[in-house]
């Protein structure tokens, strides 16, 4: 058995790292009521998702089932088993059962068909305790996001992966070095799983860990576009800047826009003038290359760009901050606009009963119009987010306003209807009293007659 597995935290406490998420998750679960959101857990991976919500059912007593990525998760599949379990009980007596539903932002492809919607299907009907976990929050849709608790989990410093790996180190009786942990925990990147995983792999046939032993286990470390770029505008030789090139994980018309979006920080005028013909030339080459089907001709493309903004900039160093390629920035959010608008509108076409293309061409005017006039009415109905909201009232501040305000009195119904609920069940003995009707002998109340034969025939 590997160590990532052996030696799974069982416990919250034994959890390493984001001590504040591991607070959120157990607070959530102490007060935990029907009428409580699912929890969603988002971060990177190998940083304690999953095994904290295992710990959590450890230290609550409740049953788990998990439907992760390996499953066929259909709309079907995920009726059967976290459907039927989040409203069934537990069997095995345990207080309840925590449904966790992992990797919920690869749903997609045909695998996956209705997925989303069972989701949210299971979350509507919940009557036991559900985590969902993914890598990235925004690969959700914004409804399932907009039903849940949201908790994040950030990578794990070196210094706090390190006595992880010492004390896995002495439960396996293996002599490590400082330097080897040290190492270790640095090429983890933040990474728990992948470190332990590097350790297991390091360790395999020996009883004694040095520095020197556990390069061949480290992850694949390859150059960042940001040392490249970073390299270009100091002092580096030529030679060493082709390298940097190849140890890139980019093609040369992807290092090119990078060079682009950050040749306008050349020191002077004339330098930035310079850059920029030398970037022209080295896309020539990158068109030849396309045309022709004659690849030889990136090492020139990559060589004129590298080398002539390298002469441009002098080796004066870069002094702000690296920026991604503008034209990137515009394509992002165009994307994302577009993804809001057929969403806001095939929510609102879908309630209307009337095609997409015949809301857009025909009543967007007159709908924003209205959803200017009542705003809450459309996100409390449609479950409008902030973005979608803004769709129609074109005010960033105010869509985000709006939509605090209804959560807030969202939050605020549900406890005083929690306590309101509390105060029923436990009524008060001399409440019972008034409510009991008088049968003392003055009373005018009248006690219906004993029934006899006669009585129990008298209506046939």
């Amino acid at each position: 058995m590997d160590w990532a597995e052996k030696y799974r935290p069982a416990h919250l406490q034994d959890i390493v790292g984001n001590a504040t998420a591991i607070r959120q998750i157990a607070a959530w679960a102490t007060n935990w009521t029907n009428k409580s959101k699912p929890l969603l857990i988002y971060g990177k991976p190998g940083i304690g998702k999953t095994s904290s919500a295992y710990a959590l059912a450890s230290d609550m007593k409740w049953d788990i089932v998990e439907l992760n990525a390996s499953d066929q998760r259909t709309a079907a599949v995920i009726e059967r088993i976290a459907g039927a379990g989040s409203i069934t009980a537990s069997l095995t007596g345990s207080s309840r059962k925590l449904i966790v539903l992992d990797e919920v932002d690869n749903l997609q492809g045909t695998a996956d068909k209705g997925g989303a919607k069972a989701i949210i299907e299971c979350i509507r009907k919940a009557q036991q305790p559900m985590i969902l976990i993914a890598n990235d929050l925004y690969g959700l849709s914004p409804e399932i996001r907009f039903r849940c608790e949201t908790v994040q989990f950030k990578a794990i410093p070196a210094r706090s992966i390190g006595p992880r790996l010492k004390y896995l180190c002495a439960a396996e009786k293996i002599t490590c070095s400082d330097a080897a942990i040290r190492a270790i925990a640095e090429s983890a990147e933040g990474d728990i799983r992948s470190a332990v995983n590097m350790l297991y792999a390091s360790a395999i046939g020996r009883d004694q860990l040095e520095d020197l032993q556990v390069h061949t286990s480290q992850k694949d470390e390859r150059v960042s576009i940001f040392s490249l770029i970073t390299a270009i505008f100091h002092s580096t030789s030529d030679d060493q800047l082709m390298k940097l090139s190849y140890d890139v994980d980019d093609t040369p018309e992807t290092i090119e826009q990078w060079v682009e979006g950050n040749v306008h920080l050349l020191s002077t005028p004339s330098a930035v003038a310079d850059g920029y013909r030398y970037l022209s030339r080295a896309d020539e080459y990158l068109g030849y290359t396309y045309r022709r089907q004659y690849h030889t001709l990136w090492r020139y493309a990559t060589a004129v760009m590298l080398l002539g903004v390298a002469d441009a900039a002098g080796g004066q160093g870069i002094h702000t901050r690296i920026m991604p390629p503008e034209r990137w920035q515009k394509m992002s959010t165009a994307k994302k606009q577009k993804a809001i608008r057929i969403i806001t509108l095939n929510k609102v076409a879908n309630s209307m009963h009337m095609p997409q293309y015949t809301l857009r061409e025909k009543y967007l005017d007159i709908l924003s119009l209205i959803v200017e006039h009542d705003p809450a009415t459309y996100v409390r109905e449609l479950m409008f987010d902030a973005d979608q909201l803004n769709f129609f009232l074109h005010d960033k501040v105010r869509s985000q306003e709006i939509v605090k305000s209804l959560l807030q009195e969202e939050k605020s119904a549900g406890k005083v209807q929690d306590k309101k609920s509390k105060k029923e069940n436990v009524q008060k003995p001399e409440q019972r009293e008034l409510e009991e009707p008088d049968v003392s002998p003055g009373s005018d109340i009248k006690k219906p007659p004993p029934q006899s034969q006669s009585t129990l025939f008298d209506g046939f």
